[in-house]
């Protein structure tokens, strides 16, 4: 893991208007070999969203996975009365933390960033709600110090949120809350261990014990390692369940994994589920790569849901997508997941018509979208300082020499093929530009400067592939064609195109090359002196 510098960035919640804020299946054997989903005649057919996205609503009645498609990995979901909450890992992006709200599980739309202040990388969450407070733990890590839990809070889930408070549960991550049968509170981290919490969950009120050895799969299976993590609790009835993950996250497709446990007190003894694991990929055959990390969810009409992250099948590029998946109760009071192939469509929980879905990506500029849109990846304290708003474009300070060393600002794409333009315009000295960014040693994109269209590949500019061009202002246009990227300029404002002379292959992009659990997201850069005047944004799903 990499940790970078603690600053202070992003004070109060963002993303909504101008000016920009102060900133302050079932698994049933280890070898079992499904049919290719990705070979099935007719190929899979999404629902079409916003700019031609896809979504899992398909009309009529059912819908097929993801139901947050691009990079939301390690979701935490929230059922608040007829409402449902749920946020992501937001790793080195600020503003940070972004909540989605929807009414059926199925259709989902951003509402806001509920972290602004710098606290380090940022993995996997807990949201929660005791009494009429809402609650996100945090595992963050600062430079030079070790990870800990934080903690963040407000009584309006759409308003202001509390600065972090570090509750140094040093070296731990993935915090789980429970209310105990003693009506205590307790996290539960990575490990399986606990912590008791004072009664208003914003300090420790003991120490980290032991709670839980998980249940372990045969050794032959292919896995990343056994890495017990993401705990996520659930009072039903008479029991505790306690939901981990194991297996490791990335690396091979068929380690990642969902188990359970359960116990009559929090406190234990913990028993296993006799149908661990309730969820894995079997076969690099399945759409749904690395499936695990799940969190139990009551739907609208009283059936009962795993929400769980995993990648897709040649497309590890979009990161760890959102998946649901139906589970029903047995008997005997335990749980089994019931999707079957994730590949195939399932029925909804709820048939609510017109429910709102994703949000449209295009941005002219004339409104704040951070937070919601629009992220900085790894910003420094003054950031957000290099950001103003003119006439309708977005006026980005340049800051750092090329990509490999200025934080860009950039957006996740839920589609595995789409297209972007957006016009440029270009102050002496200055370089701007558009492209796909992992991270800073992993990017591929074109720069213009006065000049010279620049391209650049394997986190570096090549100077023999500069093209020469005499020119302020252009539109570039980017198509990202399954994973193979193709560049066009135009400057007469789009009526005539020129096509730039290298393509570029991104499907290696991705964590289990470059680390850091991220995605290859879109992004724009201002590199050099001056400044760079973006205008006109537009996304389309291809």
């Amino acid at each position: 893991m990499k940790n970078i510098k603690r600053r202070t960035l992003f004070k109060g919640i963002g993303a909504s208007a101008l000016p920009l804020p102060a900133f302050g299946g079932t698994a049933t054997s280890a070898f079992s070999s499904p049919q290719n989903p990705c070979e099935s005649n007719p190929p899979i057919q999404w629902g079409v969203g916003v700019e031609g996205q896809r979504k899992a609503d398909l009309g009529n009645g059912r819908y097929i996975n993801p139901i947050v498609p691009g990079d939301h990995p390690d979701p935490t979901v929230l059922k608040d009365g007829d409402d449902y909450y749920m946020t992501f890992s937001s790793f080195n992006s600020y503003p940070g933390i972004t909540i989605w709200h929807s009414k059926d599980l199925v259709n989902w739309v951003p509402i806001g960033s509920v972290l602004q202040q710098y606290i380090g990388t940022v993995w996997a969450l807990d949201m929660c709600k005791v009494g009429n407070r809402y609650y996100v733990y945090i595992p963050a890590a600062p430079e030079g110090k070790p990870w800990s839990i934080y903690v963040i809070w407000t009584d309006d889930i759409r308003g202001k949120w509390s600065d972090p408070i570090d509750l140094k549960i040093e070296g731990c991550i993935d915090p789980g809350h429970v209310v105990g049968e003693d009506g205590k509170r307790y996290l539960f981290v990575n490990g399986i261990r606990k912590i008791r919490l004072t009664d208003d969950g914003l300090a420790t009120d003991g120490t980290l014990v032991h709670a839980y050895d998980p249940w372990r799969y045969p050794e032959n299976w292919v896995v990343e390692n056994f890495a017990p993590e993401g705990p996520k609790l659930l009072r039903k009835d008479d029991w505790f369940y306690l939901v981990t993950a194991v297996g490791g996250t990335a690396g091979p497709v068929t380690g990642h994994m969902v188990i359970a446990a359960r116990s009559k007190s929090i406190h234990g003894p913990w028993e296993h589920c006799p149908n661990n694991p309730l969820v894995r990929t079997v076969s690099d055959q399945e759409l749904w790569w690395s499936k695990g990390h799940a969190t139990l969810v009551e739907g609208p009409h009283g059936k009962w849901y795993m929400v769980y992250h995993a990648y897709e099948n040649g497309f590890r590029t979009l990161g760890r997508q959102t998946l649901l998946e139906p589970i029903e109760w047995t008997e005997d009071g335990w749980f089994r997941a019931v999707g079957g192939d994730l590949s195939l469509p399932l029925s909804k929980p709820a048939d609510l018509e017109n429910q709102p879905n994703g949000s449209a990506l295009s941005d002219e500029f004339s409104t704040n979208k951070f937070g919601v849109q629009w992220v900085f990846h790894e910003p420094k304290r003054s950031e957000n300082q290099r950001v103003t708003y003119k006439n309708g474009a977005l006026v980005l300070k340049a800051a750092g020499t090329s990509p490999a060393d200025s934080s860009p600002l950039v957006f996740n794409v839920p589609d595995r093929s789409y297209q972007v333009e957006v016009d440029i315009e270009i102050e002496p000295n200055a370089e701007g530009g558009l492209m796909v960014f992992y991270n800073h040693k992993a990017f591929v994109g074109v720069g213009f400067t006065e000049t010279f269209v620049k391209n650049y590949q394997y986190a570096e500019e090549h100077p023999w592939a500069r093209v020469p061009v005499n020119t302020k202002r252009v539109r570039a246009r980017m198509v990202n064609n399954k994973n193979v990227l193709t560049f066009y300029y135009s400057h007469d404002k789009g009526k005539t195109w020129r096509l730039h002379p290298t393509r570029m292959e991104v499907s290696g992009l991705h964590h289990n090359v470059f680390g850091g659990f991220l995605a290859l997201r879109v992004g724009l850069f201002s590199v050099g002196g001056g400044k760079v005047e973006f205008g006109k944004l537009t996304y389309s799903a291809l």
